[in-house]
């Protein structure tokens, strides 16, 4: 079989043959008349698998021309080009895309006649950066379409990791509850005490908030600003034994740690949702959540909160995921804007 490059297609002019490579692969696009029309991954591909030989004006070209071409024309075909292959060597059909997905890909072993694309692809280095904004109206878009988003990360050895986006709706069963009076917290340093023995177990009975020290209550800024708002809390600065106003602990949070206002947004919704909410410094994120107590089950998200701006790199995501699959807990990036919405991250075996 035989193609002719023009531009960015590779034309099978023998409708023969074309007939044979849509049939068998559902390779390319036919034309009017009869031949077909192939996209530059598509003739690169059949190209490396000794399926065709493509000429430019009458001269055969190698893989590697025929590749350094592709390059030349389309940014990113490199990367793009190791997805599409990866995608075709397990058995899928995969058609490139031009808006703002790289390609669909549809069952293994189904065809464009009898199925519909089950992923939208994107192609992306290990060295791209990317906001979560971006993530979000993907996912958006792709659910809308009845798809699930892959993203297929090329890392510097042309090796491919698949990660699978999904907007979450977390829920717990441990709703806010209305606590009784205000309990009398001391801020030291960068945690507020609770030194009543009666006021700690009452605020710790009411969501598990906290943690007990033999019948002290020691509390995070986080849970201190919360339960403020609430009405169960009021502190004491311990440096200058004055009375502390909500805004003035939110104040001292945000200079004393780093996205404190995302952090107690995403915490707050969490809260909301009837989740308890405990530091995830062990594990690297900002939360572990637990759907209910804490001493009758393990925590099942890991939650990490960021700002709808929020730039990053693919190896952080990588680490994370990797580390939420290694204790068997999900990951979910709370994306904090005018509102919060949990994106979750998932390794992927296609």
């Amino acid at each position: 079989m035989s193609g002719e490059l023009a531009g960015d297609t590779v034309v099978v002019s023998d409708q023969k043959e074309g007939n044979q490579l849509y049939n068998r692969g559902n390779y390319g696009y036919p034309r009017r008349g009869g031949g077909l029309d192939l996209d530059l991954a598509e003739a690169t591909y059949l190209l490396e698998s000794s399926r065709i030989e493509v000429s430019q004006n009458g001269s055969p070209l190698t893989f590697e021309e025929l590749f350094n071409h592709s390059s030349s024309v389309l940014e990113g075909f490199d990367i793009k080009y190791m997805v599409y292959r990866d995608m075709r060597q397990r058995g899928f059909v995969v058609k490139v895309e031009s808006g703002g997905f790289d390609m669909s890909v549809f069952p293994r072993g189904k065809t464009m006649s009898d199925s519909r694309p089950i992923y939208m692809v994107r192609a992306a280095s290990e060295r791209t950066a990317f906001d979560i904004g971006t993530f979000s109206g993907e996912v958006s878009e792709t659910a809308a379409k009845g798809k699930q988003l892959l993203y297929g990360v090329v890392d510097e050895e042309g090796d491919l990791t698949y990660y699978n986006m999904s907007v979450r709706d977390p829920r717990g069963e441990a709703p806010v509850l209305p606590i009784e009076g205000k309990a009398a917290g001391r801020l030291i340093r960068d945690r507020v005490f609770v030194f009543s023995k009666e006021e700690a177990e009452r605020i710790r009975a009411a969501g598990f908030y906290g943690k007990m020290l033999n019948n002290i209550l020691q509390l995070s800024i986080i849970e201190s600003c919360f339960l403020m708002r609430e009405g169960a809390l009021d502190v004491v600065s311990s440096e200058t034994g004055a009375a502390m106003s909500s805004q003035d602990l939110v104040d001292f949070g945000r200079a004393s740690q780093d996205e404190f206002d995302i952090r107690l947004r995403a915490f707050e919704d969490l809260r909301r949702r009837g989740l308890v909410v405990k530091t995830g410094f062990k594990y690297g994120t900002h939360f572990r959540v637990y759907e209910r107590s804490p001493d009758d089950c393990h925590a099942r998200y890991l939650v990490h909160a960021v700002s709808a701006s929020n730039v990053a790199m693919w190896p952080e995501i990588s680490r994370t995921v990797r580390l939420s699959g290694g204790v068997k807990k999900e990951i979910l990036f709370c994306r904090v804007s005018e509102g919060t919405e949990y994106l979750e991250f998932r390794w992927f075996r296609p």
